[in-house]
């Protein structure tokens, strides 16, 4: 088994790389709710600005040699050309001590708000680069592994189809307009990233969802959903292009050839891909209702889920996968039954073949929904208990017994993961 200091680029990933780990919730919405006033910054809500030791030491705990770990942008950099790393260094400085390694995920939803307009900003892109230039040179040579933006697809949806996020567009014309600038973020910073040290790790991270459709009238509808699963990794690896699926659709509707042409010139190799995907809301059933009423139904899944979506993310990339994040919710038994059952399948997935090199539970413990940014109850009351440690009503966190289980997976080694069956890791 190799470490991710040691994979570099990802060309020195091996058949039985495999390696385990875990996150904290790091949504930033640095834009308040009109009505409420509230931001969304959930290492405040959860007291990990002040417990980050604690929670350091339960990554540890665990057995993890990797971890997802966000850094906030909006602290670090709180205005153009000032920054101050006190809200990175020490939590940083005590994974490395511990032997864990960071998976520094760069930027995740939010932005700081001195950048007029989010993502639509005409220098948006060199922000990011900027500031992953600066990150990675900080922690040159002892972090190796960065994700640029966590969820692509879904800040998109969030910030440009449905207005919730800066910069607030309402519409697919919106959603491209986003999809655009976070996709060229997302390629300057990993050619910046390069640019300070060729052997970092770029580890593409996005939600994946399943679309089915029960009504054959909407077949075409969830296809086509389904090709905007996979739009923003197509955009950055220059896949988008004639006869691609969306090629006509995206050049209707607010991108050009230009900009599809700069993407084919800038195409990032996709060295590592995290799939984010949970049992509760991966799977998507699109129906209309009696009134003629158009819903998206979220059935829950079993475990089948880790390797049809797997297979999915291979056939089309043919690059190693991991599973970046998964959980179930509520109760510390359906949890359980989720971890066991999806380890089993990560498992099978692997020896089918398929390079999926790790699994991360998401998250270390449990989140406040964000629900908490439009409401007017303490963040108490938001809490979703996903987590291997639960938080109760004063945040402290408590163990639950998947701790043991997850701590067992691990010390068994291939026992529980399986060997990866023969294939190359890439398509000849």
């Amino acid at each position: 088994m190799i470490t991710l200091s040691q994979a570099g680029r990802g060309e020195l990933l091996q058949p039985e790389t495999f390696f385990w780990c875990t996150g904290i919730e790091d949504t930033f919405i640095t834009a308040p709710w009109p009505a409420s006033g509230r931001t969304l910054d959930e290492y405040a809500l959860t007291q990990h600005y002040e417990r980050w030791s604690e929670d350091i030491d339960l990554i540890a705990e665990l057995g993890v040699k990797a971890a997802r770990y966000g850094i906030p942008w909006h602290r670090i950099n709180p205005a153009k050309g000032v920054w101050n790393f006190d809200a990175a260094d020490p939590a940083i400085e005590r994974m490395l001590s511990l032997g864990i390694q960071p998976i520094v995920d760069l930027v995740h939803y939010g932005l700081p708000a001195w950048i007029e307009g989010a993502y639509l900003n005409p220098d948006f892109a060199e922000y990011m680069a900027e500031y992953a230039g600066n990150v990675a040179q900080r922690y040159k040579g002892r972090v190796h592994a960065y994700t640029p933006l966590n969820e692509p697809r879904i800040t998109a949806w969030y910030c440009g189809r449905i207005g919730w996020w800066p910069p607030f567009k309402r519409s697919w014309r919106g959603f491209l307009a986003v999809m655009r600038g976070v996709c060229r973020g997302i390629v300057r910073t990993v050619e910046t990233l390069r640019e300070v040290d060729p052997n970092i790790l770029p580890v593409h991270v996005d939600a994946t969802d399943r679309y089915r459709a029960d009504d054959p009238h909407l077949v075409a509808e969830a296809e086509f959903r389904q090709e905007i699963v996979f739009l923003a990794l197509d955009l950055v690896s220059g896949r988008v292009k004639p006869g691609h699926a969306l090629y006509d659709w995206v050049l209707r509707n607010n991108l050009s050839e230009a900009d599809l042409a700069w993407f084919g010139a800038h195409a990032l190799e996709l060295p590592l891909i995290g799939i984010n995907l949970y049992p509760m809301f991966t799977d998507k059933t699109l129906s209309r209702s009696t009134a003629g009423k158009f819903r998206i139904k979220m059935p829950y899944a079993d475990a089948e889920l880790i390797e049809g979506i797997s297979k999915q993310y291979w056939e089309r990339y043919h690059a190693p996968l991991f599973i970046s994040e998964t959980a179930s919710v509520n109760s510390v038994a359906r949890r359980r039954a989720w971890l066991e059952d999806s380890v089993a399948a990560t498992k099978r997935t692997r020896e089918s073949g398929i390079p999926l090199v790790g699994y991360t539970w998401w998250p270390l413990f449990a989140l406040v929904t964000w629900a908490y940014r439009q409401g007017s109850h303490p963040p108490p009351y938001y809490l979703k208990q996903m987590g291997i440690w639960d938080l109760d009503s004063n945040l402290d966190r408590k163990a639950t017994e998947l701790v043991k289980v997850f701590q067992d997976y691990i010390s068994q080694g291939n026992g529980s993961i399986g060997i990866r069956a023969g294939l190359p890791l890439r398509a000849p």
